[in-house]
């Protein structure tokens, strides 16, 4: 699965905001200097994210945005799913029972990748911008500074 700009810049805007906004707004351009996205794209994504119940605007001097849940209330699914980013690993339609082979039948790896598709969906909505925040999330991915593990020893 490859999670495309949109999301990976949804998501590191949304714990920026989190992570910045101490109960005031935070101006979009100060998000678009931190985390280098461009402002116009910033712009896109948080009318999306606006839509999507996870942020809301002030208007006027001092104004921007704010989460509109607390970040422990807010899942990194959420935000992925609010900018239209699809968490698909198959390249057949989503909920059509036709494969995307000519005769439209599913390849025989299908089912692996579907089932690939559920784990990364569950595993995403088990964080929380609140754990991303407080690092909370690092897992066994520190296991690829240390040399062991199964990712070390492929290499």
């Amino acid at each position: 699965m490859k999670l495309s700009t949109k999301g990976r810049y949804a998501v590191m805007a949304m714990v920026d905001l989190a992570a910045q906004s101490d109960g005031k707004p935070i101006a979009l351009s100060d998000i678009a200097d931190r985390q280098e996205i461009s402002l116009s794209y910033l712009e896109q994504l948080f009318a999306k994210l606006r839509r999507g119940g996870l942020v809301r605007s002030v208007r006027g001097p001092g104004g921007g945005y704010l989460p509109s849940r607390p970040p422990t209330e807010i899942r990194v699914s959420d935000i992925i799913l609010a900018v239209d980013e699809p968490i698909r690993t198959t390249r057949c339609t989503p909920g059509q029972p036709l494969g995307c082979r000519s005769n439209k039948s599913r390849c025989a790896t299908h089912d692996l990748w579907e089932e690939l598709g559920n784990q990364i969906y569950l595993y995403l909505s088990s964080v929380t911008v609140a754990d991303v925040v407080e690092r909370r999330v690092l897992g066994t991915s520190n296991l690829l500074s240390g040399g062991s593990g199964p990712i070390a020893a492929a290499e």
